[in-house]
């Protein structure tokens, strides 16, 4: 891919940066530099490589579910100020 002053004066434009000549030129050169360092990769061997989406092994982390005890319901409903069929009743707020 060839960066040209043109390509790195639609890129300012976009970012609404004002770039002096001297300036373009220098970001052409730099990107130019860039741009080739990466395309190296299209040089090598990929063909026995599995792709991956992650560089490092992904595992789950989180702890296995397990069941226990909740607290008691009735415990629990005697702090609330009303209550109906073993659970809390609260005014109505949605018509």
């Amino acid at each position: 891919m060839k960066i040209t002053k043109e390509t790195i004066q639609h890129v300012a434009n976009l970012a609404r940066l004002n770039l002096t000549e001297q300036e373009k030129e220098k970001l052409t050169y730099e990107m130019e530099n860039i741009i080739s360092y990466v395309d190296k990769l299209n040089e090598l061997d990929t063909s026995g490589i599995e792709p991956t989406a992650h560089v490092l092994p992904v595992k789950n982390v989180f702890r296995e579910d397990k069941t226990k005890k909740s607290f008691d319901r009735e415990k629990i409903l005697a702090n609330a100020p009303s209550q109906e069929d073993g659970c809390f009743k609260v005014p109505k707020i949605v018509e």
